[in-house]
């Protein structure tokens, strides 16, 4: 495994961390930079920023919240925007946002076919520095159907989810990830720093060989994306989330059970969790991040990239040989 690894890893440029871990083995690899001008390698323990990965710990915080009854899978949505975000309807509940299915207008719609690194936010992304801070971005977006009519991956709708529990528990979302997630889960390196604050450790991504993406991304993240974590942390999520320790393990297989197939992408989609085959994954793609963390039964394996593109090939590689 380390020489097929290493060999693509070279062939293609890639710049990032490989896990994998099978019973009674684990295969730990890093590549290239987390800081090309200062030449600062990437590690093992690098944490990198994850994208939609988010989305899965977004989903569990919910369903945590429903599972102590501050919420409900049939929730209004205006029950806690209130008077936010108009042209979200009435009928549009917590359970629609969480399957992709509400139909509410997406900020960064990704039935737009143009490049990741073309996509501008219309506010300044050093202003969103909290949930609350998104409706400035949110707002504009019509309905794109009636909800429940389909599925339509809506990252609009994971921000709303995120602000819906900020609301509902009355605590900051990056507050409830970690008490209700990564706690549980032993994730000791995840979170949301803020981009403008490094502290070491955080790999920074690149859109080329020497343009990062610090003018691309939101300066804190949300529940659509923005979490930082390491190889070693997501395969600790997978254990502790199969295990029942983030949400009882009737939530974790009504999450992973398949809700929406999506021919085009080969995929299925349950709650914050994507499906291919029996493996139950988790993937983000944005400017200067690429990533996918993979479990099928006592197997996972992580593929973290600084780089828009770099996960993928080494990612596909791994779906092959892990089959």
């Amino acid at each position: 495994m380390e020489g097929i690894l290493d060999a693509l890893a070279a062939e293609t440029g890639f710049s990032g961390v490989v896990r994998v871990d099978r019973p009674g083995r684990t295969v730990a690899r890093a590549y290239g930079h987390a800081d090309r001008a200062w030449r600062v390698p990437n590690t093992v323990g690098t944490r990198f920023a994850l994208a939609s990965v988010t989305k899965g710990f977004t989903a569990l915080t919910v369903a945590a919240l429903i599972e102590r009854g501050t919420l409900a899978l049939g929730t209004p949505a205006r029950e806690l925007l209130r008077d936010d975000l108009p042209l979200i309807g009435d009928e549009v509940t917590v359970e629609h946002l969480l399957a992709h299915t509400s139909g509410i207008g997406d900020y960064c719609d990704e039935d737009v076919d143009r490049p990741v690194t073309d996509h501008v936010l219309p506010v300044p992304v050093h202003e969103l520095t909290s949930t609350e801070d998104y409706l400035t971005v949110l707002g504009d977006h019509p309905p794109k159907f009636p909800p429940g009519q389909r599925f339509s991956y809506c990252n609009s709708g994971y921000v709303v989810l995120a602000l819906i529990a900020e609301r509902a528990a009355r605590r900051s979302f990056a507050g409830l990830v970690h008490d209700l997630v990564c706690v549980p889960a032993g994730m000791t390196d995840t979170g949301f720093p803020r981009s403008d604050e490094p502290t070491g450790g955080v790999a920074l991504g690149y859109l080329d060989e020497r343009r990062t993406n610090v003018f691309h991304l939101p300066v804190v993240g949300s529940g659509d994306g923005g979490a930082c974590s390491t190889a070693a942390d997501l395969h600790a999520f997978w254990a502790a989330l199969f295990a029942g320790r983030i949400v009882p393990l009737a939530w974790v297989r009504e999450m992973t059970a398949a809700r929406n197939d999506v021919p085009e992408e080969n995929m299925r989609y349950g709650l914050g969790f994507r499906l291919d085959g029996d493996a139950v994954l988790l993937e983000g793609y944005d400017a200067g991040v690429s990533c996918r963390t993979v479990c099928r039964g006592d197997l996972t394996y992580t593929v973290l990239s600084n780089t828009s593109e770099g996960a993928w090939p080494i990612a596909r590689r791994l779906a092959e040989l892990t089959a």
